[in-house]
C-alpha cells in the first residue's frame, strides 16, 4: 500500500530515487520490476509495481477492439507503458519521452494512490493540489460509491 506524498529529484540522467519506506516493499511484491506510464487525465505519471500493472493491462486488452474510446484508453495507457526496474541504488530510470509528458524536471513529487504512485512536476503538482483545495463542490455530486464513505 503506498501513501504519501514525497518531494524529490530526479538525477541528469532521468533517474529516480524510491524512497527507502517502498523499496522493501516494492523488492517483495515485484522483484523490484515496475511499469510506469503515463495518466490519461493529468499530465502525470503512474508507476505500478509490476503484477498490479498486469492485472490492469489484462482488463484493459480486454476491452472491446471496436469501440473507439476503448481503443484510445489501450493506446495511451498500454501505448506508453515502459518497463522500470529498481537498481541497486533504489533508482527508477523514467523514459525521456514519458518525462516529456509530464514536464518532470529536476524537482518532482510522488503522490502514493495505494496501488501506484503519481509521479508530478513539482511545480504543476503544486498548483493542482491548491486548485483541488479551493474548490467547493464544484466537480459536481460524489459518485455513488463514494456516497456511503464515512472517514
Amino acid at each position: 500500500m503506498f501513501r504519501g506524498v514525497n518531494t524529490l529529484n530526479l538525477d541528469a540522467k532521468g533517474r529516480l530515487a524510491i524512497p527507502t519506506r517502498y523499496r522493501e516493499g516494492l523488492q517483495r511484491q515485484s522483484e523490484g520490476k515496475m511499469v510506469v506510464t503515463i495518466n490519461n487525465v493529468e499530465r502525470c505519471l503512474w508507476l505500478y509495481p509490476l503484477a498490479d500493472w498486469e492485472e490492469i493491462e489484462r482488463k484493459l486488452v480486454n476491452l472491446p477492439s471496436l469501440d473507439a474510446a476503448a481503443q484510445r484508453l489501450k493506446r495511451i495507457l498500454i501505448g506508453h507503458a515502459s518497463d522500470c526496474d529498481l537498481d541497486a541504488a533504489g533508482r527508477v530510470l523514467l523514459p525521456g519521452p514519458l518525462r516529456e509528458f509530464a514536464s518532470l524536471d529536476k524537482h518532482v513529487v510522488m503522490i502514493g494512490q495505494g496501488n501506484k504512485f503519481e509521479i508530478w512536476n513539482e511545480e504543476l503538482w503544486n498548483e493542482r493540489r491548491d486548485q483541488w483545495l479551493t474548490e467547493d463542490g464544484e466537480s459536481g455530486p460524489l459518485p455513488v460509491e463514494l456516497e456511503t464513505l464515512s472517514l
